[in-house]
């Protein structure tokens, strides 16, 4: 019997969220689903004890390991002996993946993410996203639910908004807690990310983007006329074609992308008048 505390002797840290997948159907299932091929290039966010790595490295020759417990790169370094894997002992919001980057190989990641910095790594690595091909993550299934969530539900918000104008998103299938160790209170999912081409609206930053959104679902109980005041007039929303009475969740992407748009010329242009007035 397996200790709560110990697995296979490595300590296990409830700070770093460690949840081990140790089912075999569901392992299989996810590297299907990845299908990864000889040269491509390949990184695993947070590979524990190795549950996905040691199968890809059957598949792909070009495999790089992100992993912050120090404890489990030793185990690593130990079990899986291979002179085309390497392990990176780091904080993966601190890593720089363009680093690794080739013009003609676009890098794939993947991972069991854990669930305390899940969201703040998703929204680390859209920094990256003109140089990734895809992303496939496990995740706890509410916050893939979030990542999916259309207008008018209670899933949908800023999350929604901001993954799904940088990436095009696809939930594979659930895994139930008792796939993993130790037990989670909670279910997964399976997940796939793939950077989005061509958002509805191409907006030259998302400052605005991430603003608005910021703004919006913060007050979400509010309608756009006052939660968004300090931003847009009554007129300026009728203006665009978006009513000032809607809430924050009623808004899709390309109204934000919209909002995002005419929010960027207005300050553009107030930031030349003011140039002219200096002069």
């Amino acid at each position: 019997m397996k200790d709560k505390k110990n697995y296979f002797g490595h300590r296990i840290s409830k700070s770093l969220g460690q949840h081990f997948l140790e089912d075999d159907f569901f392992i299989k299932n996810i590297i299907n689903f990845i299908n990864p091929k000889p040269k491509e290039i390949m990184f695993e966010i947070g590979p524990g004890m190795g549950a996905l790595t040691k199968p890809i490295l059957l598949l792909n020759d070009n495999l790089s390991v992100i992993e912050i417990d120090k404890n489990l790169v030793n185990f690593l370094k130990k079990n899986i002996v291979n002179k085309r894997f390497n392990i990176f002992l780091q904080d993966v919001l601190k890593f720089n993946f363009r680093t690794f980057f080739s013009e003609n190989k676009k890098i794939r990641i993947f991972g069991n993410l854990p669930f305390n910095i899940s969201n703040k790594i998703i929204f680390y690595l859209m920094i990256f996203k003109d140089i990734f091909f895809d992303l496939h993550f496990l995740l706890q299934k509410e916050v893939v639910q979030r990542l999916c969530a259309i207008p008018d539900t209670k899933e949908y918000g800023r999350l929604s908004v901001l993954i799904q104008y940088h990436f095009n998103v696809t939930s594979l299938f659930d895994i139930p807690p008792t796939s993993f160790f130790p037990l989670p209170k909670v279910h997964s999912s399976f997940v796939r990310l793939i950077p989005n081409k061509f958002p509805p609206i191409l907006l030259r930053e998302t400052y605005y983007l991430n603003s608005i959104t910021k703004l919006a679902f913060s007050q979400r109980r509010k309608i756009i006329k006052n939660s968004l005041s300090g931003l847009f007039s009554e007129n300026e929303f009728l203006k665009m074609n978006i009513s000032p009475f809607l809430r924050a969740e009623n808004l899709n992407l390309l109204d934000y992308c919209r909002l995002s748009k005419y929010l960027s010329s207005k300050r553009s242009c107030l930031h030349t008048n003011e140039q002219k007035n200096e002069y």
